[in-house]
């Protein structure tokens, strides 16, 4: 009989790659609309000017 510390769970491990390849093609997706439509740069806030 073999020992219960040497099973895989195949669903735990199926979902891991699942997350992983979901999480790659999420992240080639944001790549390529930055590369199409640039986030604009944040503008500086104008300062009012100090009370004398």
């Amino acid at each position: 009989m073999s020992r219960d510390d040497n099973l895989i769970d195949f669903a735990s491990e199926r979902g891991k790659r699942i997350h992983d390849i979901n999480d790659k093609r999420l992240n080639d997706m944001r790549q390529a609309f930055e590369q199409a439509m640039p986030l604009a740069k944040a503008k500086k806030k104008a300062r009012k000017p100090k009370k004398r």
